[in-house]
């Protein structure tokens, strides 16, 4: 679709992992365990954390938040085809800032967490790229030329600066901001690490 590899047919000798990503039963055990899931995770961590790499895991984390929100104050699910904002560089920067949101979390952790951090971003890899082409067949269907034609003008996952319309860049609305709860996501975050100031330099 344009010069990046078309990773939609060739799964690298892959397979069986794609097909595990995109079990439907898997997915949806794995979402109705997520809070649960997310929460211990957050509480083991709590207790491990390295207090050398709580500020570069902030500044880490706080890059991807940012990414996410601008994100969400550019998009209108389902109903216009997001194509300002981040959206002018690549196809799915969100994808980018959440991970980026994981790795300072994980970061958090120090030299320990050197090879927990090479295990999850192989398995948000595997999670992103089958996600992502759910997502790129429903938005086919839903646009259709127009999503065809912004697939071939911008790259799926690393940014493209060709003929990108800079104006649109900055875009942002309030209203969408709050219509897809970037609200929540921002204070979501922020109380995680209110949380590990508090056990890594309060509580001990």
């Amino acid at each position: 679709m344009n010069q990046e590899k078309d990773i939609d047919n060739k799964d690298n000798g892959f397979s069986a992992v794609h097909r595990m990503f995109n079990n439907r039963s898997a997915r949806k055990f794995l979402l109705a365990l997520r809070f649960p899931l997310a929460i211990g995770v957050l509480v083991l961590m709590s207790m491990n954390i390295d207090p050398n790499y709580f500020w570069p895991g902030l500044i880490v984390t706080a890059i991807g938040e940012f990414i996410q929100v601008w994100c969400f104050s550019a998009l209108k699910k389902k109903k216009i085809l997001a194509v300002k904002g981040l959206y002018v560089l690549v196809r799915n920067p969100m994808y980018l800032g959440r991970y980026l949101i994981l790795f300072g979390f994980f970061l958090l952790l120090g030299q320990k967490s050197l090879w927990l951090l090479i295990v999850f971003t192989a398995v948000y890899y595997f999670y992103m790229v089958n996600r992502v082409k759910r997502e790129e067949a429903v938005l086919i269907e839903i646009f259709g030329e127009s999503y065809k034609q912004y697939c071939k003008d911008v790259n799926r996952f690393f940014p493209s600066f060709k003929n990108v319309d800079w104006k649109s860049l900055p875009y942002f609305r309030k209203e969408l901001f709050f219509r897809n709860n970037a609200h929540w996501n921002m204070l979501g975050t922020i109380l995680c690490y209110v949380f590990f100031y508090y056990m890594t330099f309060i509580k001990q």
